[in-house]
């Protein structure tokens, strides 16, 4: 394959199994993915432990019921504060050195907004009909149906805002975007292979 170095985004809708068709797109193309483990590495730059991240998404305003999954609704928590603009610092000079270093797809976290300059990149959003992404909640995530339709609300709502507050537009704005896609028109592994295609051409790797 070419060294050329080239970089991918990806935003999504909760339960459009994004994470999962970015994972097997860095193992199809070879390169790096990074998502919750920036929030980490951003946590450890200011030497704050993982936990004051996750204090922060305890006290932001907007509650659903306690789970696992609760971490996703809050990419540094909701509170507009002072810390948080520390934490999106941080994540911000992360995420440009992630970039500078090596080829490699980066999930969210605004990605899309802070590597706009960059020359070889490709910003993607992946969408899914509700009924399918409470489906996938329910199959994949193995949610309850009734907290699988309040966290995709919650989660949706909270990473637009997120989004709107440091980018100053919405995740899923197609001006912003090179390609958007319906991941249940061909599934986790027809998904990942036709946007590896895409990357492929894209930048002329072989």
């Amino acid at each position: 394959m070419s060294k050329k170095k080239y970089i991918v985004t990806i935003d999504r809708q909760f339960g459009s199994l994004g994470r999962p068709i970015a994972m097997r797109m860095s193992e199809k193309l070879g390169v790096e993915f990074y998502d919750r483990d920036i929030v980490e590495e951003a946590a450890k730059k200011l030497n704050l432990p993982v936990s004051k991240i996750d204090e922060i998404e305890e006290s932001a305003k907007k509650k659903v019921h306690s789970n696992s999954f609760r971490r996703m609704m809050y990419p540094l928590g909701t509170q507009a504060d002072d810390l948080q603009d520390k934490l999106f610092e941080a994540q911000e000079n992360i995420i440009k050195f992630l970039a500078e270093r090596e080829s490699c797809i980066i999930v969210g976290r605004c990605s899309d907004f802070i590597l706009a300059d960059e020359t070889n990149l490709l910003r993607i959003y992946i969408y899914a009909p509700y009924e399918e992404r409470v489906k996938n909640c329910v199959n994949d995530l193995k949610m309850d149906e009734t907290d699988a339709r309040k966290m995709i609300r919650a989660v949706d709502e909270a990473r637009d805002h997120y989004h709107m507050h440091y980018a100053g537009f919405l995740p899923n704005d197609q001006r912003f975007k090179e390609i958007m896609i319906d991941s249940s028109m061909l599934g986790t592994e027809g998904t990942a292979d036709y946007l590896v295609d895409a990357v492929k051409m894209k930048f002329g790797l072989e």
